[in-house]
């Protein structure tokens, strides 16, 4: 298992660290700030740093075995730190904010857009939701001005946690028909934007909506009978 620091402070860019293993897979820490891939958002890069200044390039980062183990991917070629080793693990924190921004993003555009999620990714600049609503149901320029609406409102996010029983309760909370959140653990993370959208996702977001800044919706895209696939990205 690893003490996944990001879970509660996504704002953490680096941390102090012990290499606990390494394979063919990757490098596993004790604790760490790098998000692995996961619930559609794209796994942090950046570098681990030894006492005496190497450095270490991590290209990517993926789950592992457990539910809480990490795998730090290191760049081709790199001569790898030992197990024991003591490491600075730093994230590349302009790329994950911008991460950051997208997925807080596609929680609002949850609420801007009707119907069951079918989908989603959220990558460097851009990101889409699919959706399961009719053709006629969704117009780009009227889901932009809502964004950019809520966005402007400044409205407070955080995460919080719910049992899982509490889960089962509400199944309205989830949002995605062909991802389930995780259970079986006890509890499950939510990330509640304050009055505009509530449903489970261990990502990484920001603080208020007014960080992310203005967006646009790129383009609307037929995947299926009534399956819309919506694009957005940063405007300007």
């Amino acid at each position: 298992m690893t003490d996944l620091l990001f879970r509660d402070d996504a704002y953490l860019r680096s941390c102090e660290a012990s290499v606990v293993a390494i394979d063919e897979r990757g490098i596993r820490l004790d604790r760490t700030v790098f998000y692995p891939q996961g619930g559609g958002q794209a796994g942090d890069s950046g570098q681990l740093r030894l006492a005496d200044g190497r450095a270490f390039a991590i290209i990517d980062t993926r789950k592992g075995d457990g539910a809480d183990e990490v795998l730090h991917i290191p760049a081709p070629g790199t001569t790898l730190p030992a197990p024991g080793d003591a490491v600075t693990a730093a994230i590349d924190w302009e790329r994950r904010h911008r991460l950051m921004r997208m997925h807080t993003c596609l929680h609002l555009l949850c609420a801007a857009v009707p119907g069951a999620v079918t989908g989603g990714q959220i990558s460097d600049g851009k990101g889409r939701l699919d959706f399961d609503a009719p053709g006629d149901a969704l117009d780009k320029e009227a889901i932009t001005r809502r964004l950019n609406e809520l966005i402007v409102e400044d409205h407070v996010v955080s995460p919080r946690w719910i049992s899982d029983a509490e889960l089962a309760a509400r199944p309205e909370l989830v949002r995605t028909m062909s991802v389930k959140p995780p259970m079986g653990q006890g509890r499950v993370r939510l990330l509640d934007i304050a009055g505009v959208d509530l449903q489970p996702c261990g990502g990484t977001h920001l603080r208020r909506t007014g960080e992310i800044g203005r967006v646009e919706v790129v383009k609307i895209e037929n995947k299926g009978r009534q399956n819309r696939r919506v694009v957005i990205g940063f405007a300007g």
